[in-house]
């Protein structure tokens, strides 16, 4: 009797092409994670240098603003006085006394500006590292439970990272 030869050796090379083909599909799909995972590594790093950098601005505006306006009210005390009881050597008017002032005034409202801008800055740059390491978090997750909308969840948020992260750049 003749035995039936069942090619089993194409069977088995197509199975191993098949399963070799999975496998590079996954590891494509990881590295692509790893990869954009990466990126918003490097993205809240950026924001958050950026954050600090504001953060230290809207701190050292906001010193020059108090010490613009201790000065201000030192001037405008010293010129009360005067007023009262006029110095022998004094040279400046009342109205050059005055125009000072409005000077140091206008120094010190800029400052608070300044720091307010920075101020805001700051925040914006803070949603952006806040959620860029949210999505880092989701991506990890991602990786490890092999789930695709997790990472697709992830480049979401990371999307609007970038958003906060660009309006604080312009």
């Amino acid at each position: 009797m003749e035995e039936i030869e069942i090619p089993l050796e194409d069977l088995n090379e197509k199975i191993n092409e098949k399963a070799e083909e999975f496998y590079e599909k996954k590891e494509r799909w990881t590295l692509i994670v790893a990869i954009s995972t990466a990126v918003m590594a490097v993205l809240a790093a950026i924001a958050g240098l950026m954050a600090g950098h504001h953060s230290n601005e809207a701190l050292i505006e906001q010193i020059k603003s108090s010490d613009q306006w201790a000065f201000y009210q030192a001037k405008s005390i010293k010129a009360e006085i005067r007023l009262i009881q006029p110095l022998p050597n004094t040279t400046k008017t009342h109205e050059e006394v005055k125009r000072e002032e409005e000077a140091i005034k206008i120094k010190a409202e800029e400052a608070e500006k300044a720091s307010e801008f920075h101020l805001q800055k700051h925040i914006i740059l803070a949603r952006s590292v806040t959620l860029l390491q949210i999505s880092i978090a989701i991506s990890a997750i991602a990786i490890l439970t092999r789930k695709r909308f997790m990472w697709l969840i992830a480049m979401g948020i990371a999307t609007g990272g970038v958003c906060f992260l660009l309006a604080g750049i312009i």
